[in-house]
C-alpha cells in the first residue's frame, strides 16, 4: 500500500487506477483529497499538535468544572470516529481504489476492531474517569457494530467501554435525543467531536453551508469552552453541505471546481 500511496501523491490529481477491464481510470478530485487528508492525519506533526491542543483545553475545562458544586454526577460525551478512534487507513484504502463510502465495507472495517487512537484522546478520557467523571460514547455507528466497537475501545483500555455507555444510532442520525438522555442523569461538562452535529441540534439536517456558518457564529463562545472540536478534513457534514447531494465522482468534482477559490482567471 505504501508504494501505491507514494505513486498517487507523486502523480496528484492526474493519478489513475487500473480497472479490471484493463482501462486506466482517473482518481476523482474528491478521492485524491481524501488520500491527502489521510496522509495529513497519519503523518503531520501539525495534526497531532491540534489534537493535543484540543484535549489540553478539554482537561483544563474539566479541572475547572471539578472545582464547582454540582447536583448531578458529571459526564463527558464524545463521538468516536476521528474524535477518539482513527479510521484514516480505511479512508485511504477506499480512496486509493477510487471507491466511495460503502456501509458494508465500513462494517467490515469496524468489525476488525483495529483502529488506532486520536492523539491525546485516551489520556484525556482516562483522566476524566480517574476523577469520577463518566464517559458516554454517542456515535452513529449501528447496532451491528456494537461488538467490534466495544472490542476496539477495550483494546486501548478506554474507560466505560460497555453497553450502557456506548450509545449507537438507532433510527435518527441526530444525536440530540441521545444527548438529552444523558442529561437526565448527569451534568455534561464537555462534548467532544469532529463533526458539528456532535455538539448541537442547530447542525442537524436539513442544513446548508449558510445555516452551518450561521449556527457556528451563534455558538462561537462554546468552542473551547464546552465544545471541543477535533480536526477532520477527510469527511463530515461539511462535505455533504458542500457537495449538495451530488452522487457521482464527476458531479462532485464539477461542484468542487465551481466553489473553490483560486488565483486563476
Amino acid at each position: 500500500m505504501k508504494k501505491a500511496l507514494i505513486f498517487i501523491l507523486l502523480c496528484g490529481f492526474g493519478t489513475t487506477v487500473f480497472a479490471q477491464n484493463g482501462q486506466d481510470i482517473p482518481i476523482s478530485a474528491v478521492n485524491s483529497g481524501k488520500i491527502w487528508g489521510a496522509v495529513y492525519q497519519q503523518r503531520a506533526a501539525e495534526y497531532k499538535a491540534l489534537c493535543f491542543q484540543a484535549y489540553n483545553i478539554a482537561k483544563f475545562r474539566l479541572d475547572m468544572a471539578l472545582k464547582k458544586h454540582h447536583r448531578k454526577p458529571l459526564a463527558v460525551v464524545t463521538d468516536i470516529d476521528e474524535t477518539l478512534l482513527d479510521n484514516s487507513p480505511n479512508t485511504a484504502g477506499r480512496a486509493i481504489q477510487n471507491k466511495d463510502f460503502d456501509q458494508q465495507a465500513w462494517h467490515a472495517w469496524t468489525a476488525r476492531a483495529i483502529c488506532d487512537t486520536v492523539p491525546g484522546a485516551p489520556a484525556f478520557f482516562k483522566y476524566a474517569a480517574s476523577k469520577g467523571v463518566a464517559v458516554y460514547y454517542i456515535t452513529n455507528r449501528l447496532e451491528d457494530e456494537r461488538e467490534g466497537t466495544i472490542k476496539n475501545l477495550k483494546l486501548h483500555h478506554l474507560p466505560f467501554a460497555d453497553n450502557k455507555h456506548l450509545i449507537l444510532k438507532s433510527t435518527s442520525s441526530s444525536k440530540e435525543a441521545r444527548r438529552r438522555d444523558v442529561l437526565k442523569t448527569h451534568e455534561v461538562v464537555l462534548y467532544c467531536g469532529d463533526n458539528l452535529p456532535d455538539f448541537n441540534a442547530l447542525y442537524d439536517s436539513p442544513y446548508t453551508e449558510q445555516s452551518r456558518n450561521a449556527a457556528t457564529e451563534k455558538l462561537k463562545k462554546e468552542f473551547g469552552h464546552k465544545y471541543i472540536v477535533i480536526p477532520n478534513i477527510g469527511y463530515g457534514d461539511w462535505e455533504n453541505a458542500l457537495l449538495k447531494g451530488a452522487l457521482t465522482n464527476a458531479q462532485k468534482d464539477s461542484l468542487i471546481k465551481t466553489v473553490v477559490k483560486t488565483d486563476l482567471k
